[in-house]
């Protein structure tokens, strides 16, 4: 027997039985911020994305604040973010994603810095 393997653990120990895995509610914000960042494109407007996450029961809530260009599609843009999260934060830690809400927390007016923006979402 290996040192600091018990009788019960061990290579031949399906992995449930050998322990768990507990990942920090920061950890799944930060991977949240990130897929929001990148739904919103190179090009989006105003502060980073804030970001809160509850996990309960092993499903998690997140709630993304965001900034967005207008006039555009405020609903798709939204749409794209919620999409995202809930895919990226799903597959990158297995756990599932029960809702995400997307908060417009300001409205950039498009033109007033010189900086142009599409009617939409990104491409995707």
């Amino acid at each position: 027997m290996e040192p600091g393997w018990g009788r019960d653990t061990g290579r031949g120990t399906p992995p449930a039985q050998r322990g768990q895995l507990r990942i920090a509610d920061r950890v799944l914000s930060r991977i949240a911020e990130l897929a929001a960042r990148d739904a919103l494109g190179p090009d989006r407007v105003g502060d980073p994305p804030r970001v809160t996450v509850a996990v309960a029961e092993g499903v998690a809530r997140v709630r993304v604040g965001v900034e967005l260009p207008f006039p555009a599609d405020l609903g798709r843009w939204a749409a794209a973010v919620r999409a995202e999260v809930a895919e990226r934060v799903g597959t990158l830690t297995g756990i599932p994603t029960r809702e995400v809400v997307v908060v417009v927390e300001r409205l950039h007016p498009v033109g007033s810095s010189g900086r142009s923006s599409s009617d939409g979402a990104a491409d995707g």
